[in-house]
């Protein structure tokens, strides 16, 4: 957003945005635990302005991330202990993300390996080269991701190994995957889950935590 502070540690109503999502996956009963990954000069920011004022019990781990989001998820993939059954991957500036959609997410995982939000398109999308349309894409087949994402462990952690591998970077987790040709079930997400991105989310975030306190 232009400032020095990363946008996930940015206060609304005197709470960071970062503890907004997290109280999510705190309430879920079907999150055992929580690997928070920040930027590895904010660790001890995000443990004691976040972790420890808002008493997170799940969160287990703060893992300084890397140069890149891909990066950063597989270096929390690695920190997990073997035996872990399912991970749901999603972004810390995605503050209104519902419970249930969550647990929807974990539950489709259990049977279809690899789920994702998201939403259908309701605009008309253009191909453009040069400033000049090329084509109309068919916006029926269209969909936008969000996070979470969840998949099996041991799938999610192979596609990143072979992602790396073969030095290719994906824009979210679900591309790891679809490389891999595995099919990803979609589970359609909600307007209200958004990611804050530029100062006119945080205006609407902060009038969306308004309306939710109600």
């Amino acid at each position: 957003m232009g400032g020095e502070l990363p946008k996930q540690f940015i206060q609304i109503k005197k709470k960071p945005l970062l503890a907004y999502t997290l109280e999510k996956f705190e309430k879920c009963v079907l999150i055992d635990e929580i690997i928070l990954v920040v930027p590895d000069e904010y660790v001890g920011l995000a443990s004691y302005q976040v972790v420890d004022v808002f008493d997170f019990g799940k969160i287990r781990k703060i893992v300084s991330g890397g140069k890149e989001r891909q990066d950063s998820v597989y270096k929390a993939l690695l920190s997990l202990p073997g035996n872990t059954d399912i991970v749901t991957i999603h972004d810390g500036v995605r503050p209104f993300v519902s419970v249930e959609k969550i647990v929807k997410s974990i539950e489709m995982c259990q049977q279809d390996k690899a789920v994702i939000l998201a939403l259908p398109i309701n605009e008309t999308v253009k191909r453009v080269e040069n400033e000049f349309v090329i084509t109309t894409l068919d916006r029926e087949k269209l969909w936008v991701a969000q996070t979470p994402q969840t998949f099996e462990y041991k799938l999610i952690l192979e596609a990143y190994k072979k992602a790396f591998d073969a030095s290719f970077i994906g824009t979210d987790d679900s591309s790891l995957v679809e490389r891999m040709g595995v099919k990803v079930r979609i589970l359609e997400g909600d307007y209200e889950n958004i990611k804050i991105t530029t100062m006119e989310d945080l205006v609407l975030a902060e009038k969306m935590i308004d309306r939710l306190n109600r």
